[in-house]
Formats: C-alpha cells, sequence, structure tokens
C-alpha cells in the first residue's frame, strides 16, 4: 500500500501564472539536506551546473557532465517536497540539435523526477524549447550573462550596461517566452534593461545580479551563505557559515592532537565484571 503525501509540489505552470504577483523565490541546491532547508521556504529550487565550481572546485561550469546533474538531482529531489525542482541542462548536452536536447532533458526528467530543466540562450536556444515543451519538456530559460558561454564572452561581465546594447537582450528574451519556456533567468544585468525586460515579456522573470522588479530572485546558496571564497558583486551575503565551519574544525583538531577529545562513554564503555 502506498502513502501519498498530503504535500502539493509546485509545477511549471504554477510558476508561469506568478507572473506580475507574489514574488518567486529560488535558491540553488545540490545536495538532500540543503534542500530539504530551502524547501520550506523556495517555490523553485536549482540544480544548478555551478556545483561545478562551489563543490567540485572547477573554474567553470563548462567541464560539468550530465551525470553530475542527474545525481544531484536525484539528492534534490529526495530531500525536498513541495519546491519544484529545476535541474540544469550542463555544456554540451543540448547544444547540437533540438533532438539532442531533448533526449538530455528526458534522462533528467525520468532518472531524477524534477519537473524541469534549464538551458542557456535566447534566439539560437528558441526553436529547441519550441521542440521540447511541444514534447512535454518544461523549460526555464536563461539569457544576459550566460556562464556555459565564458569561453567566448571572455570573463563574467554584466550585460546591457549600454543602451545600445540592449535589444538583442531584448530579443533573445522575447524569443525563449514565444517559444514556450514558462520562465527566464535574467543574469548579470543592468536594472534598467532588466525592469524593462520584466515588464515587456509574458513569462515570469527570475534575476540574478539583474533588477529587484524581476519577479523573482534567485542566488547559489553557498554565495548567500558564506561558504565561496569568491562570490560576484551582487551578492549579498545572507550568513558566514564558512567561519564558524573552520572555527568548529579548528576546535575539534585541537582537542584531537592534545588528547582532549572526549571519551566514546555511552557506545563502547567496556562492561564491568
Amino acid at each position: 500500500m502506498s502513502v501519498q503525501s498530503d504535500i502539493k509540489r509546485f509545477t511549471a505552470p504554477d510558476i508561469r501564472a506568478r507572473k506580475g504577483g507574489e514574488p518567486i523565490v529560488v535558491l540553488t541546491s545540490y545536495h538532500a539536506h540543503t534542500a530539504s532547508l530551502a524547501d520550506k521556504y523556495c517555490e523553485v529550487i536549482l540544480v544548478g551546473d555551478s556545483l561545478g565550481m562551489v563543490m567540485h572546485g572547477m573554474e567553470s561550469t563548462v567541464p560539468v557532465t550530465l551525470d553530475m546533474m542527474i545525481l544531484q538531482g536525484r539528492a534534490v529531489m529526495r530531500g525536498s517536497q513541495r519546491a519544484l525542482v529545476v535541474v540544469d541542462m550542463p555544456f554540451g548536452s543540448y547544444e547540437a540539435s533540438k533532438e539532442q536536447a531533448f533526449m538530455s532533458a528526458v534522462r533528467i526528467l525520468k532518472e531524477t523526477g524534477c519537473g524541469a530543466v534549464k538551458l542557456e540562450g535566447g534566439k539560437r536556444m528558441a526553436e529547441t524549447i519550441r521542440f521540447m515543451t511541444e514534447r512535454g519538456v518544461p523549460v526555464m530559460a536563461h539569457v544576459g550573462l550566460t556562464p556555459q558561454a565564458i569561453n567566448t564572452l571572455g570573463s563574467f561581465k554584466a550585460q546591457g550596461r549600454d543602451e545600445a546594447d540592449w535589444a538583442p537582450i531584448e530579443q533573445d528574451a522575447l524569443a525563449v517566452a514565444q517559444a514556450g519556456a514558462f520562465s527566464v533567468v535574467l543574469e548579470a544585468m543592468a536594472e534598467p534593461l532588466a525592469r524593462k525586460v520584466t515588464g515587456a515579456i509574458p513569462i515570469p522573470t527570475i534575476g540574478i545580479g539583474a533588477s529587484p522588479a524581476c519577479d523573482g530572485q534567485v542566488l547559489v546558496m553557498e554565495d548567500m551563505l558564506g561558504l565561496s571564497p569568491r562570490v560576484p558583486k551582487f551578492v549579498k551575503r545572507y550568513g558566514d557559515l564558512a567561519g564558524g565551519i573552520e572555527k568548529a574544525i579548528a576546535d575539534y583538531a585541537a582537542e584531537v592532537r592534545s588528547r582532549a577529545f572526549p571519551a566514546p562513554e555511552h557506545t563502547y564503555a567496556m562492561k564491568k565484571k
């Protein structure tokens, strides 16, 4: 006999319906335990390919594989009950063709149980997004700064600082909305441009280093908790866990070295004769 949970997960249509309404709270997570904490407060948990940098010490997201994303997507699904879990499609898993993108997305949905995938790119990915959504794959888009393109961009710089550069980014956002994406991440985008895009398209915008006028906001959890040694300038740190963790490790190491580490009295106590 199966036990049905009374907790209903957010779906892609639920998030789409939040356009212009109460702001959408989004955080990244890559583990069951952090997912269980975020699940209480977030409508969306993003299993971002940023895991390559914050978990594995990579210099960019480019080396992240589909298998890595699926492994962490499973963990986040096990730790959450309420939030829509969106899994990033890593570099090389969707760009070659719309068919490649669909098959990669199918693997993610089947093997993790998540509710949607995310991919980077605007107009160039519109046909792929349409192909996927028409075949039952909910897609979150991502325009502005696209970290997977770091080798062509050269640096993680803000987009749209000059109004003369706005048009292509506006066209990207409109293209993914028309193609069927249920929401779109706007990353590292000048505030006036992000505000304009948010007002111009019919799907929710999720800002990261963009305008507070976006329909929602996302941060990398390790960045906002103070666990990442290097963070973008726009990130507000809501905690300083790195300092607390290092102190705990230092205290533990000091006790071990001084032989002050407590004896396991209850677990392995010798029996009295």
